[in-house]
């Protein structure tokens, strides 16, 4: 009836308005017939606001397209077309940084594909080296002949060489940036082939030489002058003279410093030569002005050296003193480069100084420096330092002597103990060292050139030593550095620079001499005196240098003071074979030392003490000035005969004197002998036996107990007590030589009014 459940009138269906849902359906309804309908041809497709013609539809159907394109088209055909206008595709919204990175992805792809190219022909052509190396080694052939060649393995000591090859580079890298480092300049190394091969210490690296950039052409000295020096000062030792070991020595003490790097005395050297150059530059507060009894000397602030020191050779050991000291003077000399080459030359330098030094040997060249130089030169020396007295032992030091260029016509040599090193090493070393009872804290002297024809030196001494072994009456003198100081250094050195100019002087003859002696007389007459002097030295102080052997068993009347020695001589150059002995002694006397001097060569006076006199004066036959002192002098005197049937006899002697102290040697010698050497003849088989003084000041005052203002008077004689070398030696002989000395020393301080203790 068209009424529904609230009794309104319904409306038909068809009258009604669609919903939605109902519309929703109507559209799948509609796509799904759209999808289910048979493909038709594109040109029967009516476009997309038209209204499907089924008639059409149904035509078209009928005819299937031809063949396989048929079948493609009609597959293509199922899919829903779209129009132009409804298809929309959408742009990315930065198109062009997706372009920008395409671009370098494919460049980047390109460029591993070449590397990749290239890597592998790489590992191919070493893929076929490897083969080829592979080949030769299963069949090797030689080089030189072509023939098969069998490869042995290396052996096991070939392969220790070969690391110990590689330690020493790196450790002659470091030794080379280490002297690059103090020298301001690279340093180039010798090749093999230039290395020295006469050094004696098995080391690989310890003749290396550090090029420390020298300078060129040295012309040190004039060439009359290098040959004056060569005779006269370090010329054809004799055996009577300092006896010097040219060859590299050999012994425990050498045995011990095997194990030294010598990198470290490198390194020593450099710490002592900066230390010589500031304590020879420095003034005060380092060094201070007057000492007790001597108020213009300069002494040592020993407090302020301890603070601005580097130690580098250890503290002082317990029980020994310093001495320290420093004294600057002129010496005539061509230039700093001549004294540099005496001190850096052991023969030369131990006769410059032939009073102080009675052995010295080179033990080890570390360095001789580079291009004719000795810039840089670095030596291991050891030396017996004496004072002319049987009161003071040998001091035995063991040392580095380093030379390095300051600047133009400046110079420094400095000297370094190295016991510091030995005892660090094994027992073997630290016994060899512990005999040292003295050891040398960096010492030597500073050379500049002056425009006179002069040479400034600056000379610095620092020793430590042990004092017990000193006799009372020295330990003044050591203390106040009079026997082993700079003082003494400088005055020897100033003193043998004038002898040599004055030799070389164009003066020939003297018009103060006696006797006219030619040029070529008076070197040969100068060698025998100083062979003379030398020998005297080493029977005063009984050196090693020469074979002394000690009587303390026969001896038994002869006082503590006195040293006898004895020594057979057979066939020995210079010397009358038998046996020799002899005896020295030293006293304090209460004369100044100069005076003391002048009483002894004053051949008037002689014949107040000699019993060579014959109990009368003495003449002056000729005389060789040594300096500009009358107390420096080579002179030839003649005693008087005994009787009328007896021959006058020759003697010669030797007096030198400087601020240090004076010596007076003498010996007699035969007539023909030396005619032959005043005419210029060899002097070196010369037969004589010295007997001399030697005087030193006494030192400063120390305490009330000490004498001051007197002299220290060494009395030394050598006589021939038999020709026979084989004889043996008496008591009566060695009575002898002790009456002698006590008679001469009492004769001197009765001549001079002194009071005999």
């Amino acid at each position: 009836d068209g009424q529904g459940r609230g009794g309104a009138e319904r409306q038909p269906v068809g009258e009604r308005p669609p919903g939605r849902h109902l519309r929703r359906r109507r559209r799948r309804r509609r796509r799904r017939a759209q999808r289910q309908q048979p493909p038709q041809a594109e040109e029967a497709l009516p476009p997309p606001h038209a209204a499907a013609d089924p008639g059409a539809r149904s035509a078209v159907q009928g005819v299937p397209p031809p063949g396989r394109e048929a079948a493609r088209r009609a597959q293509q055909e199922a899919l829903p077309r779209r129009a132009a206008g409804q298809v929309l595709v959408p742009e990315p919204p930065h198109a062009d940084e997706v372009r920008i990175l395409t671009r370098r992805f494919r460049a980047q792809t390109q460029l591993e594909r070449h590397e990749n190219a290239l890597l592998k022909q790489e590992n191919e052509k070493l893929r076929t080296e490897n083969l080829t190396i592979r080949e030769a080694m299963r069949t090797p052939m030689c080089g030189g002949c072509g023939s098969p060649a069998m490869l042995g393995e290396v052996s096991l000591e070939e392969q220790h060489l070969r690391i110990e090859n590689a330690r020493l580079k790196d450790e002659l890298n470091r030794v080379c940036t280490l002297a690059t480092k103090f020298l301001g300049k690279p340093v180039s190394l010798l090749s093999p082939l230039q290395l020295q091969p006469h050094l004696s210490m098995p080391l690989p690296n310890s003749s290396l030489e550090l090029a420390v950039g020298g300078i060129g052409g040295i012309g040190s000295m004039q060439p009359s002058m290098h040959g004056m020096m060569s005779e006269y000062a370090g010329g054809a030792s004799s055996s009577m003279g300092t006896v010097i070991t040219p060859a590299r020595a050999t012994g425990p003490a050498l045995a011990s410093m095997v194990d030294i790097d010598r990198s470290v005395f490198l390194e020593l050297a450099i710490s002592a030569m900066d230390e010589l150059v500031k304590m020879a530059q420095t003034d005060d507060p380092l060094w201070v002005t007057g000492s007790p009894g001597f108020p213009d000397k300069e002494s040592l602030n020993f407090e302020e050296y301890l603070h601005s020191s580097q130690h580098c050779i250890g503290m002082k050991p317990v029980g020994f003193v310093s001495e320290a000291s420093r004294e600057s003077g002129l010496v005539i000399i061509d230039n700093s480069v001549a004294l540099v080459e005496t001190l850096m030359d052991e023969r030369r330098w131990s006769d410059m100084f032939s009073c102080m030094i009675a052995k010295a040997t080179i033990l080890e060249e570390v360095s001789n420096g580079i291009g004719g130089s000795r810039n840089g030169a670095l030596l291991l020396m050891k030396a017996e330092l004496q004072v002319l007295s049987p009161l003071v032992p040998i001091r035995e030091v063991i040392f580095l002597r380093f030379c390095k260029q300051l600047a133009e016509g400046a110079w420094a040599v400095v000297d370094v103990s190295i016991d510091g090193l030995l005892s660090n090493q094994n027992s073997a070393a630290t016994s060899a060292g512990s005999n040292l009872k003295c050891r040398r804290l960096p010492s030597g002297c500073v050379m500049q050139d002056t425009p006179n024809g002069y040479c400034k030196v600056t000379w610095v001494e620092h020793t430590e030593y042990d004092e017990a072994s000193v006799h009372q009456f020295y330990r003044p003198l050591l203390r106040s550095g009079l026997a082993f100081g700079a003082s003494r250094w400088l005055a020897t050195l100033q003193r043998q620079c004038e002898c040599l100019a004055i030799l070389m002087s164009s003066a020939t003859v003297s018009p103060n001499e006696p006797t006219a002696i030619s040029q070529e007389g008076k070197r040969s007459m100068l060698k025998l005196a100083r062979r003379m002097t030398e020998n005297f030295c080493a029977g005063v102080s009984a050196s090693s240098a020469r074979e002394w052997s000690k009587l303390d068993g026969a001896t038994g009347s002869i006082a503590e003071d006195v040293r006898v020695m004895a020594r057979k001589s057979v066939s020995e150059p210079g010397e009358p074979p038998g046996v020799v002995l002899s005896a020295a002694t030293s006293v304090w006397v209460p004369i100044a030392p100069e005076k003391l001097f002048d009483f002894l060569r004053d051949e008037q006076l002689r014949a107040e003490w000699d019993i060579l006199s014959n109990g009368g004066p003495m003449q002056e036959m000729a005389r060789i000035a040594k300096g500009h002192q009358n107390g420096n002098s080579v002179s030839l005197l003649r005693a008087s005969a005994m009787s009328a049937n007896q021959s006058s006899m020759l003697i010669l002697q030797e007096t030198c004197t400087d601020a240090s102290g004076s010596i007076v040697v003498y010996a007699p010698v035969d007539i023909p002998a030396m005619q032959l050497v005043m005419n210029g003849g060899d002097s070196t088989y010369v037969a004589l036996l010295p007997s001399g003084f030697a005087i030193l000041p006494d030192g400063p005052s120390i305490g009330s107990e000490h004498k001051t203002g007197g002299s220290l008077l060494t009395v030394a004689f050598q006589i021939l007590v038999n020709s026979q070398p084989t004889a043996k030696l008496t008591v009566e002989s060695v009575e002898t030589v002790n009456n002698l000395i006590s008679c001469t020393i009492k004769k001197i301080k009765t001549a001079l009014q002194c009071a005999t203790p």
